[in-house]
Formats: C-alpha cells, sequence, structure tokens
C-alpha cells in the first residue's frame, strides 16, 4: 500500500477510535459501538503487524479505492459476504446518479460555436472529468474542460466531483485559464493526498473565435482546420504533484469551420484484440478526413471508428471526448 495512503488510513482510524471512546464515555457500552471499536482496534493492529489492507479470505491485496471508501473492509471484491455485495452496489448506483448529475446538459446553447461530447465510464463510476461552463461576465463566452483523474473507481469519482467543484467556483474570478489552472491546482494539492493527481485541459472560447488553452499533462488537444490537423502540445505538470506549479496559456484565434478535440487516453489507448492500440496518427487521420462535419457526426464516425478497431476486445478505460466547432 501508498505509504501516503497508510499514513492518512491510520490518522482516520485513530481519530475515530478517540471519537468512539468518548461517546461510550458519555452513553455507555453499547453493543454496537463497542462492537465498532473492536474493530477500529483490530484495523490499527494489523497496520501495526503489516497487515493491514490484505483480504481475510484469499490474502490478496484489497482494492485501494474500497479501503480507502471504507478503512474496516475486510475482503476483497472476489470474497464479499452476500450483504457486503448488496450494500456495494447499492452505493455504486448512488454513486453513478451523482455523478451522472455533474455532467453538462447535451444541449448546452453557447454563440458561435456548435458542441458534441460523449462519455462512456468503463463502470459504475469514473474517473474522467469534462463540463462546459457558460461564462458568468461574458454570456458568449463557454470554459471547457477535459480531465482524468489518477486511480480508478469510487475513488477516482470522488476526486472527480472535487475537481468539478473547484473549477464550478473559481470561473467566477474572471481569470485566465492559466492562472484558473494555477489556482486549481493549489486547491487539489490541499484537499488531496500527494499520491493523487489529475491530468486536464481548460479552455475559454469566444463568440468571436478566440480560444485560450492550457494543458496540464493531458492528450494534446487536436485542431482541424481547413489544410490540416494541429497537434496543440502539453505544457504544464498534473494537477495535485506540486503546490506552487506555474502554468502556460495558448492563445489562437480560429475560422468559421475550424474544430477542436479533446479526449481522454480512453480513446487513443484502446486496444484491438491483437494488442495494438487505436493511436493518436489514427485519430487525426479521422479528424482530417471527418472534422468538417458537424460536432455531433464527427463523434458519431469517431466512436464508429474505434468500435470497428477494437472489434471484440473489451473496453478497459474510461471514454470521454469533447468537440467544438466554430460557426
Amino acid at each position: 500500500m501508498n505509504p501516503a495512503v497508510e499514513t492518512q488510513l491510520r490518522s482516520q482510524l485513530a481519530q475515530r477510535r478517540n471519537r468512539l471512546e468518548t461517546t461510550i464515555a458519555e452513553v455507555g457500552q453499547q453493543k454496537d459501538l463497542v462492537d465498532l471499536l473492536h474493530e477500529v482496534d483490530r484495523a490499527l493492529e494489523k497496520m501495526t503487524k503489516g497487515t493491514y489492507g490484505s483480504c481475510e479470505t484469499c490474502h490478496e491485496s484489497i482494492e485501494e479505492e474500497r479501503i480507502l471508501a471504507d478503512p474496516l473492509c475486510r475482503n476483497c471484491l472476489d470474497h464479499l459476504t452476500e450483504q457486503e455485495r448488496k450494500a456495494l452496489e447499492s452505493d455504486l448506483d448512488l454513486a453513478y446518479q451523482i455523478q451522472a448529475g455533474l455532467l453538462p446538459k447535451k444541449d448546452l446553447p453557447v454563440q458561435g460555436w456548435g458542441i458534441a461530447h460523449h462519455y462512456t465510464p468503463a463502470g459504475p463510476v469514473s474517473g474522467d472529468y469534462y463540463d462546459l461552463i457558460v461564462s458568468p461576465h461574458e454570456p458568449g463566452s463557454v470554459y471547457f474542460l477535459i480531465g482524468d483523474v489518477s486511480g480508478k473507481g469510487v475513488a477516482a469519482s470522488i476526486l472527480m466531483a472535487h475537481l468539478h467543484a473547484i473549477f464550478r467556483s473559481l470561473v467566477s474570478m474572471k481569470l485566465p485559464v492559466n492562472q484558473l489552472v494555477a489556482h486549481a491546482n493549489r486547491l487539489f494539492c490541499e484537499g488531496t493526498m500527494s499520491a493523487q493527481y489529475a491530468t486536464l485541459v481548460c479552455g475559454k472560447a469566444t463568440e468571436s473565435g478566440q480560444i485560450e488553452l492550457c494543458n496540464a499533462g493531458h492528450c494534446p488537444p487536436l485542431l482541424r482546420r481547413s489544410r490540416g490537423v494541429k497537434r496543440i502540445e502539453s505544457t504544464g505538470l498534473p494537477v495535485g504533484l506540486f503546490m506552487h506549479s506555474e502554468y502556460d496559456v495558448t492563445r489562437m484565434t480560429v475560422e468559421k469551420g475550424d474544430t477542436l478535440l479533446l479526449y481522454t487516453d480512453g480513446l487513443t489507448e484502446a486496444r484491438n484484440p491483437s494488442g495494438e492500440e487505436y493511436g493518436e496518427e489514427r485519430l487525426v487521420s479521422l479528424l482530417d478526413r471527418d472534422g468538417g462535419h458537424a460536432p455531433q457526426d464527427l463523434l458519431t464516425a469517431c466512436l464508429k471508428d474505434l468500435s470497428d478497431f477494437r472489434s471484440t476486445a473489451p473496453r478497459a478505460d474510461d471514454l470521454t471526448i469533447l468537440a467544438l466547432r466554430c460557426e
């Protein structure tokens, strides 16, 4: 287990133990409280012995996201009791509904831009992040974000919700996008453990065709013009790594018919049955061929090409694609 994760969990368990002891002293030896205190003591003892995080049935490591969500869990997903399995399914269903509620609306009207987006989680919840926010100061401008949080499952989805809240609160500050990302990075560092980070692109598009882009270690956006496709390189570190990271901004002017495509690595790193990756080169070719179409038609073509490429290979990662076309 990651040392930073274990340190955080040890602190959480110690705090929980102190609260339980205080409560028991006030209300008496109630069985449920005493049993819970014994569970906490058992977990702390396992940490001392070096066996914490091992499944009591198969002795393999318990999934880290499960331990983060419940530091007292004792079995891996393959060895849950029926009661635990039903409780987990209920929690995942609720998490899915909450996360789905954070996604931007499909028909968000933005003057001067055609926008389409696609999102498919690999499981019930996802670590992919994207958002569209109409500027509160400039109704004709829109902020767009796409990112990928480290980790999988519920733990990653919680971090995704954290990022969503951070950026939603910061856009009212009317900052250039690189300063927006720098502020978000500091808040993300303060609210997460050192091992947790996210890659992302934050951009702003105006009604007149001006675009600002800031890339924090994410897949490079692709700009399709009539004369070809341009790769917009990454210029910064992922958020969450260093508190005082600084970020650059890329500014450009686009013309009517130009399309900006953003995506997560669930697209370019998807594999076919032979183990080959879909890759950026294939995506560039598709964008060069079909990028002149309406954004939704472009995404439809992209998803069909990906499906044809993957064939019978299972999807291994979350997939998010965002297309903006100047109109």
